[in-house]
C-alpha cells in the first residue's frame, strides 16, 4: 500500500510513500498527519488518499504523528474541490486549509500543575485533621472552600502558604498534584450575560422555518436571506442554530471582517455559552491552537469567524451561515484565490448541510442564482419592531461648491449635512460620517513644475497623513518624511489635493467643538482592543460623532444613531471595474442601514457630484430590486459575471521586460487550449502596472466553461519548465472581484 503525501515545501506536487508491512490496518488513512524522509530531511505531511500501486520507487513512511493534528477526511473532498476549481496545486490548498501553527505542528497544549483535596482531607473533623498544625489546616479549609482544586501558582497566593507547606501535605497524602490542559480561552476573562430567545417578526418566523426545512432536507438548496438592515437576520441566524445543536450537529457563522468577529461572538456566547469557538487570525497562536483543537476534538459545537472559520474541523456539519455575503473580504487575496462564501455552498453540498447567505444587499451573482431556482430566494423587508427604513436625501455637490466658490469658501460638508449635523446634536443623538478612504490628503504636488509625490514601487500617489508628517503608500506601506517644499525644484507651495478620514476629523472638530468626536479606520484601529473601545464608547453616549471607513458600514447597531452622512458617495463610482455600481449601491444602503434603527427615526444625507446614477438613485429609496433591474442586463449584454467567468492571470517581475515576454509566451501556450466561445484579453499592463516593486502584466479570459478554461491553464502551466515557472509564477484568479 501507497499514501500519496502533501508537504508544506511549495514544489506544487505531492509524493508516495510505502506504508511499512508491518504497521497494522487503518493506522495510516487519508487526512492523518504523518513523518517521511524527503531529500534526507524528516519532514511533516498529510496523507491525500491511499493506493495500491507507485509509478516509482517509494520510501517508507517513518511514523503517524498524534491524532490532535488530524486533518477531517470530509474536507479533503472539498480540497480536492477547491485545487481543481481554482486552479491550485492540493499542497498549496491542504496546508491553507489548516492554522498555521497547526500545521507547523510546533505548538503543545498548555499544561497547568493543580492541587487537588484527597479523600481524607476532605473531613476537617476528624482526629487527624485537627492534629494538623494551624497553618496545615489553613491550607486546607481555603481549598475546602473553594471546591477541593485550584492550579499551584493561583493557591500559592490564596492560602498565603509556602512551597514547603505545600510539599509536606503532598507528600503525607492530604493534597495531590495533577496536570491538567488548560485552554487559552480568548474570552477567558470575559463577563457575558446570558441571553433567551426574541419573539419574531411574521417574516423572521418565515425565515425560521425555510431554515428548519432545509436542516431536515438531506440535500437542501442555499438559502439567500435577503433582509433590510435591521431586519433582525441575525436572531434568525441564532435560533437556527438553536435548532441545528438540537439535531446533535455543528454550526459555522462567517463574519466578513475579524473587527466584526468578536461582537458576533459576544452575541453568540450569550445564547450559547461555551460550546461557541472563534476563528480568526487576530488570536494569539496558543489561542488559535486550542480553539481549533477544541472543534477537532468535539468539545465545541459553533465556530464563529473571518473567511478561513470555513475549514472549522466538523465532522458532523449541520448549518454554515454566511453573513453579509456580498463582501469582497470573502475573497482571499493570496493563492488558493477561493471565495469563502462559494465555497461555503460546495461544503454544504459535500456534507449536505444547509448553507444560509445573508445580506441586506446580495450580491448579484447569489441573486441570479435564485432567479434560475439554485438557490432559494426568503426575503425579509421590514424593520424589526415596526421601525421605519431612514429617509435617505441626496445632494448635489455641484451646486454647493459652485455656491461656496461665490462665497469664497471651501468645505466638502454640505450646507445641509451641516444643519443636520447641528440638529442631532441639539437633541444628543448621534452620527455616523462615512468616507471611504483613509489619510489627510491623497496627493501632494507642486503648483509650480507639476511634481507629484509618487511611490517608486508602485503606480500611485503617496497619500499624505498628518499626524505622522508621512508620506505613505496604502499598497506597499512605504513611509517617507513629507517634504516642506517641492524636491524637484524648491517651490514653498507644496498643495495638498483629496481628502480622507483623517481630514475629516480634523474639520468635523473644527466646526462642531462642542462634540466628541472619533475615527475609525485602519490608522486608528490597530488591534481587536482598540476597536472594541471605541465602540464601548460610542455606545456610553461618550462620543458624538464617529468618523470612518467602511469598517462602520456593516454590523453596527446603535440605537441613538439618528443621522449618517456619506461624504463622497461616488467616489468609487467611476473606477475601471464592472462591479464599481454594485459596491457603490451595497455601501451606501449598507452605511445608511446605522441611522435610525432604536426608538427615534434615523435620517441619512448623500453627497455626491452624480446624483442621477442609478446605483445611488436605487440606494436612496432603498430598492435593491430595481437596482438588480437595471445593472444586470448590462452585465448580460457585455458577457460579464454572473452570465459568465472571468479568470485573471498575472505575471510579476522586478524587470518590465522579463514580465511582458513571459506573459506573451503564455498567451501563445494558452490560447489554441481554450475552450471555443472564451475571449481573450491580453496579455496587457495591469491598471496597477507596478506594485511592490514589480511590473505586472495580466490576461483576462471571459467564458461560460470556467472548468474548461482552468483546465486549459493548466495545460499551458504543465508546458512551462520549472525553471520558467520560478522565474515568473503564473497566478491564477478564478472569479476574481478586483480586476486592478
Amino acid at each position: 500500500m501507497f499514501a500519496e503525501v502533501a508537504f508544506n515545501l511549495a514544489t506544487g506536487r505531492c509524493f508516495d510513500y510505502a506504508v511499512p508491512e508491518e504497521w497494522p490496518p487503518g493506522k495510516v488513512y487519508p487526512g492523518c498527519r504523518v513523518r517521511a524522509s524527503f531529500h534526507g530531511v524528516e519532514q511533516s505531511g498529510y496523507v491525500l488518499k491511499l493506493k495500491e500501486t507507485s509509478s516509482y520507487r517509494a520510501l517508507p513512511l517513518l511514523a503517524v504523528e498524534d491524532a490532535s493534528r488530524q486533518f477531517p477526511p470530509q474536507l479533503l473532498r472539498l480540497a480536492d474541490w477547491i485545487c481543481h476549481y481554482y486552479c491550485a496545486s492540493h499542497e498549496c490548498v491542504i496546508w491553507n486549509l489548516l492554522p498555521a501553527v497547526v500545521r507547523k505542528g510546533e505548538m503543545q497544549h498548555r499544561e497547568v500543575v493543580y492541587l487537588d483535596l484527597t479523600e481524607k482531607a476532605r473531613d476537617p473533623g476528624s482526629d487527624a485533621f485537627r492534629a494538623l498544625t494551624p497553618k496545615r489546616q489553613h491550607v486546607l479549609r481555603t481549598l475546602i472552600r473553594l471546591g477541593g482544586s485550584l492550579p499551584l501558582k493561583e493557591a500559592l497566593g490564596t492560602v498565603d502558604a509556602g512551597q514547603s507547606v505545600i510539599q509536606a501535605l503532598v507528600e503525607e497524602g492530604w493534597l495531590a498534584k495533577s496536570r491538567r490542559v488548560e485552554e487559552r480561552d480568548p474570552f477567558r476573562n470575559a463577563i457575558i450575560p446570558r441571553d433567551a430567545p426574541k419573539a419574531l417578526t411574521e417574516e423572521q418566523a418565515a425565515a425560521l422555518a425555510a431554515v428548519k426545512e432545509a436542516l431536515e432536507t438531506p440535500r437542501p438548496k442555499p438559502i439567500l436571506l435577503h433582509g433590510v438592515t435591521g431586519s433582525g437576520k441575525t436572531e434568525v441566524y441564532l435560533q437556527a442554530i438553536a435548532h441545528c445543536l438540537d439535531q446533535g450537529r455543528n454550526a459555522i457563522v462567517l463574519v466578513p471582517e475579524i473587527a466584526l468577529t468578536p461582537q458576533t461572538v459576544f452575541r453568540f456566547r450569550q445564547r450559547f455559552g461555551e460550546q461557541v469557538s472563534v476563528l480568526h487570525s487576530g488570536l494569539t497562536d496558543g489561542q488559535r491552537f486550542d480553539e481549533w483543537t477544541r472543534i477537532a476534538g468535539g468539545r465545541s459545537r459553533i465556530a464563529v469567524g473571518a473567511r478561513s472559520a470555513l475549514f472549522a474541523p466538523f465532522r458532523n456539519l449541520g448549518l454554515i451561515v454566511v453573513d453579509e455575503e456580498h463582501e469582497a473580504t470573502y475573497k482571499q487575496d493570496e493563492m488558493p484565490h477561493y471565495n469563502a462564501r462559494d465555497v461555503a455552498v460546495v461544503r454544504g453540498m459535500l456534507e449536505s448541510c444547509a448553507v444560509v447567505l445573508g445580506s441586506a444587499t446580495p450580491s448579484l451573482e447569489s441573486y441570479h442564482n435564485c432567479q434560475q431556482g439554485k438557490y432559494r430566494l426568503v426575503e425579509m423587508k421590514s424593520r424589526v419592531d415596526g421601525h421605519p427604513l431612514p429617509p435617505v436625501e441626496v445632494v448635489d455637490m455641484r451646486l454647493e461648491h459652485s455656491l461656496q466658490k461665490e462665497k469664497g469658501k471651501s468645505s466638502f460638508f454640505s450646507r445641509r449635512l451641516k444643519e443636520l449635523i447641528d440638529q442631532t446634536l441639539s437633541r444628543h443623538q448621534q452620527v455616523i460620517l462615512f468616507l471611504n478612504r483613509r489619510g489627510y490628503a491623497t496627493t501632494l504636488s507642486c503648483s509650480q513644475c507639476g511634481y507629484t509625490a509618487s511611490c517608486e514601487n508602485c503606480s500611485v500617489t503617496y497619500t499624505y497623513h498628518r499626524k505622522q508628517n508621512k508620506l505613505m503608500c496604502h499598497h506597499c506601506n512605504t513611509m517617507l518624511d513629507a517634504p516642506s517644499r517641492c524636491p524637484d525644484c524648491g517651490n514653498p507651495d507644496i498643495r495638498m489635493g483629496g481628502y480622507g478620514t483623517e481630514r475629516v476629523e480634523a474639520v468635523t472638530r473644527a466646526i462642531f467643538p462642542q462634540a466628541m468626536v472619533a475615527r475609525m479606520d485602519s490608522d486608528t484601529m490597530t488591534n481587536a482592543e482598540s476597536y472594541r473601545k471605541v465602540l464601548e464608547s460610542f455606545r456610553g453616549h461618550r462620543i458624538d460623532i464617529l468618523i470612518g471607513t467602511q469598517m462602520i458600514a456593516k454590523g453596527l447597531d446603535f440605537p441613538d444613531v439618528t443621522l449618517v452622512g456619506i461624504i463622497q458617495a461616488d467616489i468609487g463610482l467611476n473606477l475601471p471595474d464592472f462591479r464599481s455600481a454594485e459596491r457603490t449601491f451595497a455601501l451606501i444602503t449598507q452605511v445608511a442601514g446605522r441611522a435610525g434603527r432604536g426608538q427615534e427615526p434615523g435620517r441619512v444625507v448623500v453627497q455626491t457630484c452624480t446624483p442621477d446614477n442609478y446605483a445611488i438613485a436605487s440606494a436612496q429609496r432603498h430598492d435593491y430590486d430595481a437596482f438588480a433591474a437595471q445593472e444586470l442586463p448590462g452585465r448580460q449584454a457585455l458577457v460579464f459575471p454572473p452570465y459568465a467567468h472571468l479568470v485573471l492571470l498575472q505575471f510579476r517581475h522586478e524587470k518590465e521586460e522579463v514580465a511582458s515576454q513571459a506573459a506573451a509566451h503564455f498567451a501563445a501556450l494558452l490560447t489554441p487550449l481554450l475552450p471555443p466561445d472564451t475571449q481573450c484579453l491580453g496579455p496587457m499592463p495591469a491598471p496597477l502596472a507596478r506594485l511592490v516593486g514589480k511590473f505586472r502584466f495580466q490576461i483576462l479570459l471571459r467564458g461560460e466553461n470556467v472548468r474548461g478554461i482552468v483546465a486549459a491553464c493548466r495545460r499551458g502551466m504543465a508546458a512551462l519548465s520549472p525553471a520558467q515557472l520560478r522565474k515568473v509564477p503564473v497566478e491564477v484568479d478564478v472569479d476574481p472581484r478586483f480586476l486592478q
